[in-house]
């Protein structure tokens, strides 16, 4: 696809980033997106505007805390900048900041280096893979996990799974998504042993090799604000522009 304005390809990386990380336990009112998978994970468990007209937020709000209190929740929203109505009424009621985050875009899946010949490749996210991205990750907890799990079988679009190995053990991971001409990257993480030797940069440009085979317009990530040596790799790979910031808010 293409995209009219810088708005219409801001909303639509918004989306495609919501679509590659699903909620299996979703509602929609007013404007607004519900997400509460359960987990320690706030991309799944928080409120999100949507594109288009919304209700107003002190209402919204309200409603979404009935919801989550009901499932024994915490109410967390998830304010991009694409709603700058959200901050003035979180600030009334009481809400603070954390966890900013900005969203990179890199055009025409930019990094056009070729797939690693020992990337391994997989349309789903089987029993090897996941045993990777354990090792990577590092230990969480059972629930955890399993929420991780539940996410990915509700993940509906073209995907694709990657793992990089060195001497019989996992040194990164990752997963890709393509929604409407946009890889989503998702999950990329390189083993603690294995940090700056080139497979999480390895990883990405197998990703996106793949996305090219499928014609992918762009590429999008979300990165955490301060997190310096993401940023400079995905830098490297052609994500060079920002297109908008996004920031969690819970009540004190």
């Amino acid at each position: 696809m293409s995209w009219t304005s810088d708005a219409d390809l801001h909303w639509s990386v918004e989306e495609a980033c919501a679509n590659a990380r699903p909620s299996p336990n979703q509602i929609v009112f007013g404007g607004w997106l519900l997400r509460a998978s359960g987990g320690p994970t706030r991309r799944t468990n928080a409120l999100n505007p949507l594109r288009g007209r919304r209700d107003d937020p002190a209402a919204v709000i309200a409603a979404a805390d009935a919801v989550y209190r009901a499932l024994g929740q915490p109410l967390i929203v998830r304010v991009p900048d694409l709603a700058p109505e959200m901050d003035a009424a979180l600030d009334r009621l009481g809400f603070r900041a954390e966890g900013e985050t900005d969203t990179l875009f890199a055009a025409g899946a930019a990094c056009h280096a070729p797939a690693p010949a020992d990337l391994v490749l997989t349309p789903e996210p089987d029993a090897a893979w996941f045993a990777a991205q354990s090792a990577c990750e590092g230990p969480v907890s059972a629930p955890a996990a399993q929420t991780y799990r539940a996410s990915l079988a509700s993940l509906l679009l073209p995907r694709v799974f990657a793992r990089r190995m060195r001497d019989g053990r996992p040194a990164a991971v990752g997963y890709g998504a393509l929604d409407r001409g946009l890889l989503v990257l998702e999950s990329v993480v390189t083993h603690p042993e294995h940090r700056r030797a080139g497979h999480a940069t390895a990883l990405v440009a197998g990703l996106m090799a793949w996305a090219r085979a499928r014609q992918a317009e762009g590429a999008c990530l979300q990165v955490v604000a301060d997190n310096g040596p993401a940023r400079a790799l995905y830098e490297t790979l052609g994500f060079s522009r920002r297109l908008y910031g996004y920031r969690y808010r819970r009540r004190d």
